[in-house]
């Protein structure tokens, strides 16, 4: 870690059962939670209580178009939220829950239309990390949980990094120490017997497809149909750009004070490198991106130069959030570095 958080929050608390009980009285009563999931920590409201959900948009500052994740602890809960579940989508469910999979079906009329952002489908997970699944149990329905941060800011992987963006407005902040995934789950779109992928994730394509076959990358509309699809998101606040140029390059460019973002064992004499994963795995520079990004913003960087990995498995999640984070793309030109926005 490059940097710590100096102050421990007093709303957040460690995740022992008491306080997970504590939590769950606090969403029973309308309140929020904030709490840790094995992808990033989300900030939870009892799915049934329209006007708990509506401070959640408010206190991240979210739009209403955007609609939320419903957390799950029991197939039961399912049938609450969805009108039926086909055979393609049950074989989802029993391969890959607990774990970083969403599924979008149609939803009950009992689910309020401030989580779905009125539309008639609902998206639903259940998270694969004891903390998050004890306190949906404990309060007796699912919850209702985006990410626990500012809209369109780096998603939080740590509990102080959820008080650092939303500070008091959250009432339990549960620490259950890093999100081992670090990027948040994939989303699938479930119409008729057809499956969309609306939103890469922790789970790659290749694996959803080797259980239940074909899955369609082409989205059916523009529409914002799931969180994470609008264009400008988890962005740290120093301008990030894409590296699309050869590695070589970076030797022979100056780069002023500018940090490359490296997924793999990087040395540049005379710049600034930070190296994701020494080894490559991409599943270690999944985990560490989020983090790294926050770390970077407290840094006396001018702004980000992020090397890009293939864009196949977890690739294609981790090349998906560093698009949606940038602000452009960089090249180099006559040994100059050139910066190109959106």
């Amino acid at each position: 870690m490059l940097f710590l958080y100096a102050m421990k929050r007093k709303n957040i608390l460690p995740a022992s059962l008491a306080n997970i009980r504590r939590g769950a009285d606090i969403l029973r009563k309308g309140g929020l939670v904030a709490f840790p999931t094995e992808t990033v920590y989300g900030l939870g409201a009892g799915v049934f209580l329209p006007q708990a959900v509506a401070r959640i948009f408010e206190v991240k500052g979210r739009p209403r178009f955007d609609p939320l994740i419903v957390h799950v602890a029991s197939l039961e809960e399912v049938y609450t939220l969805w009108q039926s579940i086909n055979p393609r989508v049950e074989k989802l469910i029993h391969t890959f829950w607990p774990g970083p999979l969403t599924i979008v079906f149609p939803k009950r009329e009992t689910v309020p239309d401030i989580v779905t952002a009125g539309l008639s489908t609902v998206a639903v997970r259940m998270p694969a990390h004891q903390v998050a699944l004890s306190l949906i149990r404990e309060a007796g329905f699912p919850i209702a949980a985006p990410s626990a941060n500012r809209f369109g800011h780096v998603s939080p992987t740590r509990a102080e990094e959820v008080a650092s963006d939303l500070g008091d407005r959250v009432e339990l902040i549960l620490d259950g120490g890093k999100c081992e995934r670090g990027v948040e789950s994939t989303v699938l779109l479930g119409e008729g017997e057809r499956l969309v992928l609306l939103r890469p994730g922790a789970i790659s394509v290749e694996e959803l497809e080797e259980v239940v076959g074909k899955i369609e990358t082409v989205l059916p509309s523009s529409s914002i149909l799931a969180p994470g699809m609008v264009k400008k998101h988890y962005a740290p606040s120093l301008p990030l750009y894409l590296f699309l140029g050869e590695v070589s390059d970076l030797f022979r460019c100056e780069l002023g004070n500018w940090v490359v973002l490296s997924p793999f064992s990087l040395s540049l004499p005379g710049k600034s490198v930070v190296v994701l994963s020494e080894d490559n795995n991409l599943e270690e520079v999944a985990s560490n991106l989020f983090g790294v990004l926050r770390e970077l913003e407290r840094s006396a960087f001018e702004g980000i130069i992020a090397l890009p990995v293939k864009e196949e498995g977890l690739g294609r999640t981790i090349m998906d959030r560093l698009k949606r984070a940038s602000s452009g793309i960089a090249e180099i030109k006559e040994n100059r570095l050139i910066l190109i926005d959106k």
